[in-house]
Formats: C-alpha cells, sequence, structure tokens
C-alpha cells in the first residue's frame, strides 16, 4: 500500500491516472466519474449542506459541492494532496490524519448533514471500515447520510470474478466493500452497484 510519501508523488497526476481507467473501463476506476455525480446528485437535494468528505484527495467532489454552496470539511492522508486541494476551496475546513486511526479531534468533535468517502478507504481492513464507519454514524445529524464510493461488490463472488477478470491488475494490498457482509453490522445499508467495480454505499441516520 502507498504511504504518504507515495501519496504525495502520486497527487500531481492522479486525476489524469484515475480518467484513464474511467474512459476505458477499466478496473480500478471504472464508474469513477458516474460514482462522484450520483454522490453530488444526492447531496444538491439539501441546500447549503455540511459535508465531511474523508479522503479528499485533490478536491474533485468537495470542490463541485463548495461551489454549490455547502460547507466542507475534510481530512486526508497527504499534505500535497491537500495542498492542491486548499487552493480550490480556500475556505473549507481540510486536516491531514491517517483515518485508520479515526477522525482528527476537531472534526469528530462536530456534526454533519453527509459524510462522503470516495475511492479512499480501501486501504482500511475490514474491521476497520467498520470502526470507522460506525463513528462516521455517531457524527451524523437527524437524517444524515453517510455515502461511501469506492471500489465495491455485491458480493464475494461478484469481487471474485472482478479479480479474475483484472488479472495480474488485481492490487491484493487494497480490502474491497463486500456489501452484503457489511450489511450484517449495518442491517440499514443500502448499495448501488454503478460499474463492473464501483459502487456507493449508503447508510441513513
Amino acid at each position: 500500500m502507498l504511504d504518504k510519501n507515495g501519496f504525495d508523488l502520486w497527487a500531481d497526476g492522479y486525476e489524469k491516472t484515475v480518467d484513464m481507467s474511467d474512459e476505458e473501463n477499466t478496473y480500478p476506476f471504472a464508474g469513477y466519474r458516474e460514482v462522484l455525480g450520483r454522490i453530488f446528485q444526492i447531496i444538491m437535494q439539501k441546500p447549503n449542506a455540511k459535508v465531511l468528505d474523508v479522503g479528499f484527495g485533490t478536491g474533485t467532489l468537495s470542490t463541485k459541492l463548495h461551489e454549490r454552496g455547502c460547507s466542507i470539511s475534510g481530512q486526508d492522508f497527504s499534505s500535497r494532496m491537500i495542498e492542491l486541494a486548499r487552493a480550490k476551496m480556500p475556505d473549507a475546513d481540510l486536516y491531514q490524519g491517517d483515518f485508520r486511526h479515526g477522525l482528527v479531534e476537531p472534526l469528530r468533535n462536530q456534526t454533519y448533514d453527509f459524510i462522503v468517502a470516495t475511492y479512499s478507504l480501501h486501504h482500511l481492513t475490514d474491521e476497520q471500515k467498520v470502526i470507522l464507519m460506525h463513528s462516521f454514524y455517531n457524527c451524523l445529524n437527524e437524517n444524515g447520510k453517510i455515502l461511501i464510493g469506492d471500489i465495491a461488490f455485491e458480493s464475494r463472488e461478484k469481487m471474485d470474478l472482478c479479480r479474475r477478470e483484472a488479472g495480474d491488475e488485481w492490487d491484493d494490498e487494497e480490502c474491497y466493500f463486500v456489501a452484503d457482509e457489511l450489511k450484517n453490522e449495518f442491517p440499514g445499508l443500502a448499495f448501488i452497484q454503478v460499474s463492473h467495480c464501483a459502487g456507493i454505499l449508503m447508510l441513513a441516520r
């Protein structure tokens, strides 16, 4: 798995790498733009929403939300990605922190209408995902939603099929979402499969 320095080095070419995979409809980023677009539309249903973006990267989604009047807070692993995102959203509350250890204190002491994580939590183990999602849930306002867009599958069988199709491109160091298994911990979880390797998980308070 990339460490902080690896993400810093990748930051400037990140969007180009993602776009290429999405346009070619290949693992791991097939469906990326549609995932972000659907999450954007959900959030736009609430005017001036307060949004926490966990692993916001270069700010692709959060910048669009910011431009439409959302109040943006965020946490990311990479100082370089924070620098790039802050240039687009100078008044956003952006913090550096490893979300494998949870939210940084200024963020976990607030509540939000939406907590978003796009293509960031697959660096966590299944156990770490569950712990972090519980902490997200505790930070939601009434009727708030957790929206996770990532490399995700309805079942372990569908993930294994994607693994076989991806061949040597498959990243064994990453841990992807399996919705059916997460529903054991979060019975109210909803899942939308967007592409053969991307989906959106939604959990409402």
